[in-house]
């Protein structure tokens, strides 16, 4: 017997849904119940009333697999939309990182020139720290991270993906 395995592919879900309590534990819950990873997760309001809230979910599955998570997803009471950004085709990502680097000297310098060079803003300062904001595609805030790791990086907060479709449609 040959059982053929498909290869995961990142895929990136913009989920519709009410904004009412326990809306993302039961999002969350069905990844969780059928062993699917959650790799970055998203949430803020989107209508003016508050009542509707849009969910960035970034996961890696098989095209079977991402079939039956944008289905389940779908059957959920107040999910309204589920689109799959990727299989859509063109879209925007971007995500933001607030990093924390300690230096003085020869490394303070090239912290601020590296940041120059990664348009990351310094949104805090002390003689011998500073807090940059970066913001980008997922692989510049990883090459920023590493290059800050080389002159004195302390600690790292991302906000995780969000991404909207390319052009008029709404996703």
């Amino acid at each position: 017997m040959h059982i053929k395995t498909e290869a995961a592919e990142r895929h990136t879900l913009a989920v519709i849904v009410d904004n009412e309590p326990g809306i993302l534990a039961r999002i969350a819950g069905l990844f969780t119940a059928r062993g699917y990873n959650i790799e970055s997760l998203t949430v803020s309001e989107i209508t003016a009333d508050k009542t509707v809230s849009r969910i960035t979910i970034v996961t890696s599955a098989s095209p079977a697999t991402m079939e039956q998570i944008i289905a389940q997803l779908d059957r959920l009471v107040p999910v309204h939309k589920v689109t799959d950004l990727t299989a859509q085709g063109a879209h925007v990502e971007r995500e933001l990182a607030l990093v924390k680097v300690a230096g003085t000297g020869d490394h303070r310098i090239e912290a601020l020139r590296l940041a120059d060079v990664y348009r990351a803003r310094v949104v805090d300062a002390t003689t011998t720290s500073f807090v940059f904001e970066v913001t980008g595609a997922i692989e510049k805030i990883d090459k920023f991270v590493e290059l800050m790791g080389e002159v004195g990086l302390i600690e790292v907060a991302r906000t995780g993906i969000v991404a909207i479709a390319r052009g008029r449609e709404a996703a």
